[in-house]
């Protein structure tokens, strides 16, 4: 009995730990925002590798999210030969739900692991000590740009795989339901509204947000070297999972 108090409090401190850790690196990265001091070549970089290269994989995701809602509702679709709900379907699902978090899980998957360990190898090897000796403050050259990039590319790669998703969506409806895409594409335009692809966005940007603190802080906070990596990696990309959870059930519940 003793043993098992001894690790709930030894896990209760553990997560108290991180979470105020990730409150404290919120509130410097917030008090940074209200001066902005970006480096552009950094910032520039960031952007790059994180939307440009981002692309490819997002748009596979996406394409398969909207084929995947299609076949979901093809049953019923089928069975009560409802085809004129097909596109309202799809796009309140996949533009409110699975579009944002199955891209915002590749997004913390991909970028937020790659971005940890960049930053914890820059810690384990004195980089970041070294840019403070050089009185260069790591939350505005590396920190800032960072976040900046993942808040704007993610977003603007939500947008772009809505539009693969509507496409695979009508092309599985066409092939795979037989319903007509002039069918699908009015169904789409009557009953989705601009608030559901509005609410997709905010989620995705509250996603990078997310991600884009937690990877940086976890980052920063790396210890015991190249195991310390590691570490910091996989406890980031938990924690970004949970974040993306988190702000997506309180979006969905303010924005419902």
């Amino acid at each position: 009995m003793t043993a098992l108090v001894l690790r709930v409090g030894a896990a209760f401190l553990a997560l108290a730990e991180v979470v105020g850790g990730l409150a404290i690196f919120g509130l410097a990265v917030l008090k940074a925002c209200l001066h902005p001091r970006l480096d552009a070549f950094e910032t520039w970089r960031n952007f790059y590798r994180v939307g440009v290269k981002s692309l490819p994989i997002v748009a596979t995701t996406a394409a398969f999210a909207g084929a995947t809602a299609v076949i979901q509702t093809g049953h019923n679709v089928v069975k009560f030969r409802a085809y004129e709900v097909v596109g309202w379907a799809f796009g309140y699902s996949v533009f409110r739900e699975i579009g944002p978090l199955l891209i915002g899980l590749m997004f913390s998957g991909r970028v937020g692991a790659n971005n940890t360990a960049e930053l914890g190898t820059m810690k384990v090897t004195e980089q970041v000590d070294a840019l403070r000796t050089l009185a260069i403050d790591p939350i505005d050259y590396l920190v800032m740009p960072r976040i900046l990039a993942m808040v704007v590319m993610m977003t603007l790669l939500n947008v772009i795989g809505d539009v693969f998703a509507v496409a695979a969506g009508i092309a599985t409806s066409k092939f795979m339901l037989g319903v007509d895409p002039y069918v699908f594409w009015n169904s789409f335009v009557e009953y989705v509204t601009l608030t559901d692809f509005f609410n997709g966005v905010a989620k995705a940007a509250g996603f990078g947000v997310a991600i884009g603190l937690v990877s940086c802080h976890f980052g920063l906070n790396v210890k015991g070297g190249a195991i310390g990596v590691g570490r910091a990696v996989n406890a980031s990309v938990v924690a970004s999972a949970v974040g993306i959870f988190v702000i997506d059930y309180f979006i969905t519940y303010l924005l419902k």
